[in-house]
C-alpha cells in the first residue's frame, strides 16, 4: 500500500477537504501514515488568509523538497487548499518540486490528475470553480468518523469584506443539497460520530434544495438533522451577522440537540472600521441580535472573531472594540492583527497601522478576552455538564471530551467512554480546559 500524508492548515473546513481528499485516494491505494519521512504522496491542505500562513507552507515545501530529492524523487507533493487556488501557478514557479497544485473547488479531480502525472510527467494544475461537481464526484467517508465530525454545507462568499480573500479562493457561495446532506450525516452516523458539525464560510447563508423541491433555510436543515437516531449534538460554523434570520434563533430554543454555543464573528466594535470593512452591519446592530438570541437561550456562549489595526482604525476605534467586547461577554474568541492580503480592497487602503500599534492593541484585546474566558470557564466549577468523550488524555485512562460550550474536558477513568457522552463533575477550571469528574462510573446518556 502507498502512503498518503496530509498537512492542514487553517479553518474546520479545510480538516473536513483534507479527510475527503484521502477518501478519494484510498481506491488508489494510498493509505495515511502520520511520518511525512514514510509517505509516497504529501498533500499540504493550505490557507490564505493571513500572510504567515502562505509563507509557512513556502517553508514547508522547502523542507519537501530536501526530502524528495534524499529519496531520488520518489515522493508527490501536492499543494491544495486556498493558497493553490490563490497563487496557482507561482507555486510551481517558485518549488519546483511541487507535482501537483489544486485549488478546493477541484480537489475531486486528484485522482484523474495523478494519473495524468503518471503517463505525462511535468506538473499538473487545477484551480476551476466546479462546486457542484465537487460533492457530485465525493466518495462516501472511508474510514470510522471521530465522535465529532465535519460536515460542510455551504461554501464560497458573496459578502466580500474588504480584508478577505475567501470569495477570490473559495468562490460565491454554493448550499448543498438538502438530500446530499442528510445522507452524509447518516452516512458519518453509522460510522461512530455522535456530533455533526456543519460547515460554511457563511454557513447560516445556506439556502439548499429540499427533497420537497423547496428551498431550506439552515434553521430547517438543523431540525432534520436532529431528526436522524444516533446523532446527539448539533453545531454550526462560521456565521455571518447579516444571515443570523429569526428561525434559526428560534433553533437554538426549540432544538434540544443544536448545542448552545455560537461563533458570531464581528470583527470590529467601532462603526467606521465595520463601514471600511463592508461588513454591512453595525455595532448596534450586532449588540441588538446578540440580544435577541440570549433572550431565545439565555445559557447561550458567545463566541467572536476580531481583528485589529485595520487601515484607519484610530485609538477611539479600537476602544469602541473593548466597549463591545465588555458589553457582549464572551466565553471564547478569537483575535488577530490586520494581515494585507494581496488583490484585497483592504491591501491598498491608506493609513495602514505600524506593526508596533496593531502589537499593543491585540495584547490588550487579549488580554481582555482571556479574562472573560476565565470567567466562563471559573462559572462552570462544581456544575455537572453532559461532556461527549472525543479521544484519549495524556495520562493512563483519561479521556478528553467536549462540555455542550464547547469547553475541553478530561476526566480520569473515561477513556473506556470514547464515543460517548457522560454526565461529568466539574472540579476545577485550568488555564486551557476544565478538570472533570465522571458523576458515576457507569453513568451514560447515549
Amino acid at each position: 500500500m502507498k502512503k498518503l500524508y496530509v498537512k492542514t492548515y487553517g479553518c474546520q473546513m479545510n480538516v473536513y477537504d483534507s479527510a475527503r481528499m484521502a477518501d478519494l485516494l484510498a481506491p488508489l491505494g494510498y493509505g495515511p501514515t502520520e511520518t511525512v519521512e514514510d509517505a509516497d504522496m504529501v498533500i499540504l491542505n493550505t490557507c490564505h488568509i493571513r500572510e504567515k500562513a502562505a509563507e509557512k507552507v513556502y517553508s514547508e515545501l522547502g523542507k519537501l523538497r530536501q526530502l524528495k530529492e534524499a529519496r531520488g524523487g520518489a515522493m508527490t507533493i501536492a499543494v491544495a487548499g486556498c493558497v493553490a487556488q490563490a497563487e496557482g501557478q507561482e507555486i510551481i514557479a517558485r518549488q519546483n518540486a511541487v507535482d501537483l497544485v489544486i485549488g478546493p473547488q477541484s480537489y475531486h479531480r486528484l485522482p484523474e490528475m495523478i494519473a495524468r502525472l503518471a503517463r505525462q510527467g511535468g506538473h499538473a494544475l487545477q484551480t476551476d470553480f466546479p462546486a457542484v461537481a465537487k460533492f457530485d464526484s465525493l466518495p462516501e467517508p472511508e474510514s470510522g468518523a471521530a465522535p465529532s465530525s465535519f460536515l460542510t454545507v455551504q461554501e464560497g462568499c458573496d459578502k466580500f469584506c474588504t480584508f478577505c480573500v475567501v470569495p477570490y479562493t473559495r468562490g460565491a457561495e454554493y448550499s448543498r443539497p438538502v438530500a446530499e446532506i442528510l445522507r452524509e450525516a447518516a452516512i458519518l452516523c453509522g460510522k461512530g460520530a455522535r456530533e455533526i458539525v456543519l460547515l460554511g464560510q457563511n454557513v447560516n447563508a445556506y439556502r439548499g434544495q429540499g427533497p420537497d423541491g423547496e428551498i431550506w433555510s439552515l434553521a430547517r436543515l438543523i431540525a432534520a438533522l436532529a431528526d436522524i437516531d444516533g446523532i446527539a449534538r448539533l453545531r454550526y460554523t462560521t456565521s455571518h451577522p447579516r444571515d443570523m434570520r429569526e428561525d434559526l434563533i428560534r433553533a437554538h430554543r426549540n432544538i434540544e440537540k443544536l448545542m448552545p454555543y455560537l461563533h458570531l464573528p464581528v470583527q470590529s466594535g467601532s462603526d467606521k472600521v465595520l463601514g471600511a470593512m463592508n461588513r454591512r452591519h453595525g455595532r448596534e446592530d450586532y449588540l441588538r441580535l446578540i440580544e435577541r438570541i440570549r433572550t431565545a437561550r439565555p445559557d447561550i456562549a458567545i463566541s467572536g472573531d476580531f481583528i485589529v489595526g485595520f487601515p484607519g482604525e484610530t485609538d477611539h476605534d479600537f476602544r469602541d472594540t473593548l466597549a463591545l467586547v465588555r458589553e457582549v461577554r464572551y466565553a471564547q474568541a478569537f483575535s488577530f492583527k490586520y494581515s494585507a492580503r494581496p488583490g484585497t480592497p483592504a491591501a491598498a487602503a491608506r493609513k495602514q497601522i505600524p506593526d508596533a500599534m496593531k502589537d499593543a492593541r491585540l495584547q490588550e484585546l487579549q488580554a481582555l478576552l482571556s479574562e472573560q474566558q476565565d470567567m466562563f470557564n471559573a462559572a462552570c466549577e462544581g456544575r455537572v455538564l453532559p461532556v461527549l468523550f472525543e479521544k484519549p488524555g495524556r495520562k493512563k485512562g483519561q479521556a478528553l471530551g467536549r462540555t455542550p460550550y464547547l469547553q475541553p474536558v478530561h476526566a480520569d477513568g473515561a477513556e473506556r467512554l470514547i464515543g460517548r457522552i457522560a454526565e461529568v463533575r466539574i472540579e476545577a477550571a485550568l488555564p486551557n480546559s476544565l478538570k472533570g469528574v465522571l458523576l458515576q462510573k457507569e453513568a451514560e446518556l447515549i
